[in-house]
């Protein structure tokens, strides 16, 4: 079943597609519930309603999806731990589990050869699963009928806000998208930081101009909570050492969240220590401050182990307590109803063509100090060892740092957006696949940013402390000692000019350039030809290489 939308002019999936007839009630045989990796909640639709005694839930360890891309071992740890958590929650909570892990004899190492499998194995009679978050993995869903030849019902995802058809809906016929008024239709929908009369708590909508202070001296971070590797934690750890040893990034120390438990002690410390604070330093970027005030709530929410709903309402419990200011809730709680629920909506919009979409025609390899942090750069520097050590960055260095960067040196943007896919913790592509093409390169020419966010190293060093200790001055604006935005800022507005020089949001920008006089444009255009001429690219394959230590399919 699909819906076509006329703005998008693709076809995409919907959900609740019943493929073949649905299950009789009193039919033999086993119901099989398929649960993926990232739909980690007891209260997942496909759970909902059904009897337990003649329920099979099937849990898969794949090897497809760990190495799609070569996934941050961190990451794979991470999600293999908190399904063999959540496998143990089931069974406490009176369901059936069968549970495949990676090494298992005879596992196909396919979402789909283990449907199959199982079917067979458990004499399935129907299969009901939740819906992708991914449009691969809901294409695959749609194969299952056929593979299987039982019915297959997929359930819409009912643990975000906006359904993918009201998405739609919304998207449809408007002049132009944009973020902000979906968040405010958000805002009114789940009555979030809402009086009764219908007007924004505080009088207005949003308080931007609160949430970007500069860091000061010293400012220091409430460390997050860590939790010490369990038994099968530390059995995890071992499987991604041997098995994924080649992959990017540090896999210990591991300290993260893999259970619903510890996953409300997580939010519990957020909103008590970090929130109160978060909004003025949102932007701040401190060196050896990983996570500043920032919460690492993303990658809980992503796998199914916190609700949305329920993080936001914990946030504005805390403003109604006087425990937090405005500035920081409403900054907040924007991320969750408004970005992450807004990239889930453009992404299914405009899938599949959203993967290779190119609008600047950037080609550039990506340097390999993406995957190494070898270069002068400190604010690179720190964000890829960062990256590497955590799997995690927060989102003005990945936007402003690593995002910028990439955009201003013309790198390729499915390049770029592989990296990010398999550098960070809470990455899917769902989320990232929008955030990177669109909104930090560009590449879909508008339909999600209204102008590119490109930036020079003024920016940088007034959002961090990152230039103060550079290899590099900010101040230099050209040669091979100033900072290289500087140059590569002018460059890409010159390389763009008759794209961007009529978008009223660049207008200042373009103005300035060319009050410059001929031989100052040109000295800046050399300065950047010369320092893009001496990045190295990347030549590693972590992205996509295939990886030799596969396990042989039976």
């Amino acid at each position: 079943m699909t819906q076509t939308d006329t703005r998008a002019g693709v076809s995409i999936p919907l959900p609740r597609t019943k493929l073949g007839q649905p299950r009789p009630a009193a039919q033999q045989g086993a119901l099989l519930i398929p649960v993926l990796g990232d739909q980690l909640s007891l209260q997942l639709a496909s759970l909902a309603g059904v009897d337990r005694s003649n329920v099979v839930v099937l849990m898969m360890e794949v090897w497809d999806e760990a190495t799609y891309v070569r996934h941050h071992k961190k990451k794979i740890a991470l999600i293999f731990s908190a399904m063999r958590h959540f496998a143990e929650t089931l069974r406490s909570d009176g369901w059936t589990v069968d549970y495949i892990e990676l090494d298992a004899k005879g596992n196909t190492q396919s979402f789909s050869g283990e449907v199959e499998r199982a079917a067979r194995r458990h004499g399935a009679t129907f299969v009901r699963v939740v819906e992708g978050a991914e449009y691969r993995v809901r294409q695959e869903q749609e194969s299952w009928a056929e593979r299987t030849g039982l019915p297959v019902e997929i359930l819409e995802d009912d643990r975000f806000i906006c359904t993918i058809p009201a998405f739609l809906t919304w998207a449809r016929g408007r002049r132009e998208l944009r973020m902000e008024y979906f968040y405010r239709d958000m805002r009114r929908k789940t009555g979030l930081l809402m009086t009764d009369s219908g007007m924004p708590v505080g009088g207005q909508w949003n308080f931007d101009h609160d949430n970007r202070r500069t860091p000061p001296r010293g400012l220091n971070y409430p460390a997050p909570e860590r939790f010490a590797p369990d038994a099968i934690t530390t059995e995890v750890l071992k499987l991604v050492a041997a098995r994924f040893g080649q992959h990017f990034g540090d896999l210990e120390p591991f300290a993260l969240p893999v259970t619903r438990e510890q996953a409300l002690r997580a939010l519990k410390q957020f909103i008590t220590a970090a929130l109160p604070d978060f909004g003025r330093y949102e932007d701040a970027m401190v060196a050896g401050q990983d996570y500043l005030y920032h919460s690492s709530l993303s990658l809980l929410i992503n796998l199914g182990l916190l609700d949305p709903l329920e993080v936001c309402q914990a946030a504005v419990e805390a403003y109604e307590k006087g425990d937090a200011p405005i500035n920081s809730v409403q900054g907040f709680v924007r991320q969750i109803i408004g970005w992450r629920e807004y990239m889930r909506g453009m992404y299914w919009r405009d899938m599949p063509a959203f993967a290779t979409r190119k609008a600047l025609a950037a080609t550039r390899p990506l340097p390999d100090f993406y995957w190494t942090g070898d270069t002068d750069m400190r604010c690179l520097a720190e964000s890829v060892g960062q990256t590497k050590r955590e799997a995690y960055a927060h989102h003005i260095q990945r936007l402003m740092v690593l995002g910028n960067f990439a955009l201003i040196a013309g790198v390729d943007p499915q390049a770029l957006s592989d990296w990010f896919l398999v550098v960070y913790f809470d990455a899917y592509e769902w989320v990232e696949l929008p955030n990177v093409v669109g909104m930090s390169q560009f590449a879909d020419d508008g339909a999600i940013a209204s102008k590119p966010y490109a930036a020079s190293g003024a920016y940088i060093d007034r959002m961090s402390d990152y230039c103060g200790e550079c290899r590099f001055d900010v101040k230099k604006k050209t040669g091979p000692d100033a900072c290289p935005f500087n140059a590569l800022y002018w460059d890409f507005l010159a390389r763009h000019e008759k794209r961007f020089v009529g978008n009223p949001r660049m207008r200042n920008m373009y103005a300035t350039w060319n009050r410059f006089s001929g031989s100052k444009k040109a000295e800046y255009r050399e300065s950047a030809a010369d320092f893009l001429a001496s990045l190295k690219p990347s030549t590693n394959g972590w992205a996509r290489e295939a990886d030799a230590s596969s396990p042989p399919r039976e």
